[in-house]
């Protein structure tokens, strides 16, 4: 997979302010606001930052959590799994592996009942969807 890498600025230029917020300074949307939330348009969602492949519709599943959630990435090395201790509690980070753009969290044992036991709770704006034709 080949990286991207661009200047904050640049990030800056091709990004939204939002969308800077969450994929390159690691905020969180608000719950229940974002796009991707309740939708069931089967597809390929993809990194808004530079286009890679992350998830598919068939991993989608309802949390009620607020924010899109997956049981699994489409494919194991598309996303980066990083220790975050912020907010006073251990989480782990999602990113995306080819630009480092904060995706959201990854959660286990919660008990949802999904093939792997996980919940990947993603950003709507860190996501664009490509419905299957």
């Amino acid at each position: 997979m080949e990286k991207v890498t661009r200047s904050d600025a640049e990030w800056r230029q091709s990004l939204t302010p939002e969308e800077y917020r969450v994929l390159r300074q690691a905020g969180t949307e608000a719950p229940f606001t974002g796009e991707y939330t309740d939708t069931k348009t089967e597809g390929v969602y993809r990194c808004r930052a530079c286009g890679a492949e992350l998830f598919r519709s068939d991993a989608k599943f309802e949390s009620h959590c607020g924010w899109p959630s997956f049981y699994q990435p489409s494919e194991s090395d598309a996303v980066v799994l990083i220790r975050d201790t912020s907010l006073g509690m251990e989480r782990v980070e999602v990113r995306c592996a080819r630009c480092d753009s904060h995706l959201g969290h990854v959660f286990t044992g919660e008990g949802y009942e999904v093939p792997t036991d996980q919940r990947w709770c993603i950003n709507s704006v860190s996501l664009t969807l490509e419905p299957a034709e």
